[in-house]
């Protein structure tokens, strides 16, 4: 397993990985920029009443605030836009680690999306439980860890798993192998904790979990769905 992160973490800086971060991070971009003027303009319009000096503050105190926000949203919105390309991050690692095996079919464009919105939505979570543990110093990491290992590493081997296999087929798999799942989450959630470097987890997770979930199918029976 540490040698398949070894391997995911090394891929994310080949040619056509950049090529989908490039991507990501310029529509990530272009939707914080239009949010920005939009809600400026909106601020705008509503701190625009009463004595000059406080609008003067209000509009200090607004602008930190929106920077904060928009900062914030900056890994969720990435996830979301990522969500869109991780079918073609799957199939580079297919390539690389099978080259004459079978490839994994390409989700339906409705469930991408769908998949796309969760991944932004369980970003938005992660970093909310990283923000609360930053203001209560007293709340243990590994609750984090925990946590955040369970949910990434169940939804990114769903992922790599509805490839080959029917969504119910998937959680069935992903419930057989739960620790090696589980694992495979901590180590994701690890990478999510470095600032800067979590902008490329969406990469990182499904080229970690195509491998472990390439690795998994070959180890014993078949998960039943009972």
């Amino acid at each position: 397993m540490i040698q398949d992160a070894l391997d995911a973490f090394a891929q994310i800086f080949t040619p056509p990985f950049r090529d989908v971060l490039i991507k990501s991070l310029a529509l990530t971009i272009a939707i914080l920029v239009i949010a920005w003027f939009g809600l400026d303009r909106l601020l705008v319009y509503f701190i625009g009443f009463g004595p000059s000096w406080l609008s003067t503050i209000l509009a200090i105190l607004a602008g930190l605030g929106l920077f904060v926000g928009l900062a914030f949203l900056v890994a969720p919105i990435t996830s979301l836009t990522a969500g869109f390309f991780l079918d073609n991050i799957a199939l580079l690692v297919e390539r690389e680690i099978y080259p004459s095996g079978p490839l994994g079919r390409p989700i339906a464009v409705g469930a991408a999306a769908l998949y796309a919105l969760r991944f932004a939505l369980l970003s938005i979570l992660v970093n909310l439980v990283a923000l609360m543990l930053l203001l209560a110093p007293g709340v243990n990491v590994f609750a984090f860890l925990a946590a955040n290992g369970y949910l990434l590493g169940r939804e990114y081997f769903e992922l790599a798993a509805m490839r080959y296999r029917a969504f119910e087929e998937a959680r069935a798999m992903r419930r057989h192998f739960d620790f090696q799942v589980f694992m495979g989450g901590l180590i994701i959630a690890g990478f999510v904790a470095v600032p800067v470097l979590n902008l490329c987890t969406p990469l990182f997770a499904t080229a970690f979990m195509t491998r472990l979930h390439k690795r998994l199918a070959t180890v014993g029976p078949a998960p039943s769905l009972t």
